[in-house]
């Protein structure tokens, strides 16, 4: 069955399979069609990860050296943000943990084929709209909101990346047709049923049913309960019919994708954050970048509201700003006033890293700023510093899942509304603040009323005993055919 003719079993418009026809064409002419290319792949430690999580990066070789057997699984990812890398990082984790060999197969990374050239394209545009839509308001209004909300909910987007996706096709020849493979975006997922890959899990990011997500021939993957009806019913995705629902064998309620390092350690993190809290020790505020680079006002907002609490020795910030030094730079200039207290952590992830365990036991002051060129290690510093924080300042991506109390700022796209919605039910987070004011006066609760930290553990710790936090490992057991 032609995926952008039939979407389980919906019949697709004429016009929209023209549309995604010409779509692929136009990527063929702009990027050219490797499908018929044979590529091969060498292993390579994975930096940062390749110690901590066993992790193995897959590179384009002139021969296979990839020794793939019955511990082998496959984490099909893009970079898109960070979002998508961490999620695969929580997969990774889980997979190692249970005894299992992860490989990182990142499309974006293989930049001189076809799929790697088409996602370049794509990442671009998205970060430029991300940004965008934080600085102009008409057209978060108009045009971002809209399009993560309902544009990519809509079937005929789904048809259109199908046929694209059948471009990404030749860089999975080395894989083992009945290879387990977990997919954190909707393009490798694609990419590799079509490919005749047999073992797919499409571990869908967001808590907003769309289409977009969709990859018919994967088991797929949700982190909760209004997800999992959302995409069985195929809520909304065509406002001009009910759908046919999907089969239940092609979806599952895990519960959230978090890394087993942080899931073993709930009750130990949440724990030395109640001690911290009734012992008045400073409040440790942890403010994560995403990789976009965007919602720049919001964070300058955060760091002049929080400075007198740092300057009396009550707050400490740490700032991930990820791999965009150019953020720092920005920030710094914005708010002078905080250069006295600046500690600066850059491109030197073991002094990260000990600096991670030493803040675990140990007490800090000032501000704190974490930089790292390398991807790997831009996004996996907020991991680490996640454990010796308090608090989690983020916007309601896939940060929203995680098993910290968090203040929810804005969102950056309107599917993202409704991780905060989650968070804010399970009660390990805030709702989302939407203005600079509303964000400064939860500071202030959250500053001054301490119990809302150990109320948010509280509720962390129900949700652990839930299985809540257990997704990571429930998709997992699906690749490798555990029901």
């Amino acid at each position: 069955m032609d995926c952008s003719k039939f979407v389980f079993e919906n019949a697709i418009s004429r016009k929209a399979y023209n549309k995604a026809i010409k779509a692929k064409a136009k990527f063929i002419k702009k990027f050219g069609d490797d499908t018929d290319a044979v590529y091969h792949l060498a292993p390579k430690e994975a930096p940062v990860i390749g110690k901590k999580l066993g992790v193995k990066n897959t590179v384009i070789s002139k021969k296979s050296s990839c020794n793939f057997d019955d511990k082998s699984i496959i984490i099909g990812n893009i970079r898109m943000g960070f979002g998508h890398y961490r999620i695969s990082m929580a997969i990774a984790s889980a997979a190692y943990s249970m005894g299992y060999e992860p490989y990182w197969f990142d499309l974006h990374s293989f930049g001189d084929t076809t799929c790697g050239k088409i996602i370049e394209h794509q990442n671009k545009l998205y970060s430029f709209g991300s940004r965008l839509s934080q600085k102009v308001s008409l057209f978060n209004r108009l045009v971002w909101e809209p399009l993560n909300s309902e544009g990519f909910r809509k079937l005929n987007y789904n048809v259109s990346d199908q046929k694209t996706s059948e471009l990404m096709t030749s860089v999975f020849r080395d894989f083992p047709k009945d290879i387990p493979f977990i997919a954190t975006h909707v393009w490798p997922s694609q990419a590799a049923v079509h490919a005749g890959l047999k073992n797919v899990v499409n571990a869908i990011p967001d808590n907003w049913p769309m289409a977009l997500h969709l990859s018919e021939g994967a088991v797929h993957t949700v982190q909760t309960p209004s997800a999992y009806l959302g995409y069985r019913a195929l809520r909304g995705m065509d406002k001009k019919r009910c759908l046919k629902p999907m089969p239940k064998e092609a979806i599952v309620y895990t519960g959230h994708y978090i890394d087993h390092e942080l899931v073993s350690n709930i009750e130990k993190d949440c724990a030395k954050r109640v001690n911290r809290i009734r012992e008045d020790k400073p409040i440790r505020w942890l403010m994560s970048v995403g990789g976009a680079g965007a919602q720049k006002e919001i964070f300058v907002a955060v760091i002049r509201k929080l400075l007198p609490s740092i300057k009396m020795g009550k707050a400490v910030l740490f700032i991930n700003v990820g791999d965009h030094a150019k953020v720092w730079s920005q920030l710094i200039k914005e708010v002078p006033q905080m250069k006295p207290f600046i500690h600066e952590h850059f491109d030197d992830f073991v002094q990260t890293d000990n600096f991670c365990e030493n803040a675990y036991n140990g007490n800090f002051k000032g501000i704190h700023i974490f930089c790292h060129s390398d991807i790997f290690a831009a996004v996996y510093s907020t991991n680490m510093l996640m454990r010796c924080s308090d608090v989690l300042i983020t916007k309601p991506s896939e940060l929203a899942f995680y098993p910290i109390p968090k203040l929810m700022i804005k969102r950056v796209g309107g599917h993202e509304a409704w991780g905060a919605i989650r968070s804010a039910e399970i009660g390990d987070g805030t709702y989302e603040c939407t203005t600079a004011a509303e964000t400064g006066a939860m500071i202030d609760m959250i500053q001054n009323g301490r119990d809302i930290i150990e109320k948010m553990c509280s509720n962390i710790l129900i949700a652990k005993k839930a299985g809540i936090y257990d997704g990571a490992y429930r998709a997992v057991e699906l690749a490798i055919g555990k029901k």
